[in-house]
């Protein structure tokens, strides 16, 4: 019951979404916007750069363990357990902006390692280089929705692992 209700709801947010958010001049930048994510380049390069740096070190460090966390935890396996079909292919009339993409859509691997490392980012460095990281975290969540490749639900599950990630990844480098 709870379930479908979910599923229906998740499915009548994309089509919001489509009808009622999308504009031509926003879709590129939601293009480039995901595409930072992609494979979590962004914040790879941003880890390393603050590995190489003397005193944000253990924050690029807990930036590398997070991202790890939630690669085993999401894409090795949530997305081969779970195998959900990408919206795109279950919503009528749902048009995806990008793709098609091959892997599964539970949970939202731009999610996890965004809000992943954005979150170590915004707790482990200065407030004018956290803030703006852990924005744009958000932003690359929202991207997944606007480009119709995930379920809000991918979304968040993929935020709550990325949360789990953070957490267990300052934990475990004691920053």
């Amino acid at each position: 019951m709870l379930l479908d209700f979910l599923l229906n709801l998740d499915g009548k947010i994309l089509l919001f979404i489509q009808e009622y958010l999308r504009f031509p001049w926003l879709t590129g930048v939601m293009r480039f916007i995901t595409s930072l994510g992609d494979g979590g380049i962004i914040w790879i390069v941003l880890a390393a750069v603050f590995i190489c740096t003397k005193r944000y070190r253990k924050t690029g460090t807990a930036m590398a363990v997070a991202l790890l966390i939630g690669y085993l935890v999401t894409n090795l396996i949530l997305k081969n357990l779970v195998m959900r079909v990408r919206p795109y292919d279950a919503i009528a009339g749902l048009q995806a902006l990008i793709g098609p993409l091959r892997d599964s859509s539970f949970p939202s691997g731009h999610a996890t390692s965004s809000i992943a490392a954005g979150f170590v980012v915004l707790r482990g460095s200065p407030r004018y280089i956290g803030i703006p990281a852990f924005v744009l975290a958000v932003l690359i969540c929202l991207s997944r929705l606007y480009l119709g490749v995930h379920y809000p639900t991918d979304v968040l599950a993929g935020a709550l692992i990325g949360l789990f990630a953070a957490f267990s990844a300052k934990y475990v480098v004691k920053t």
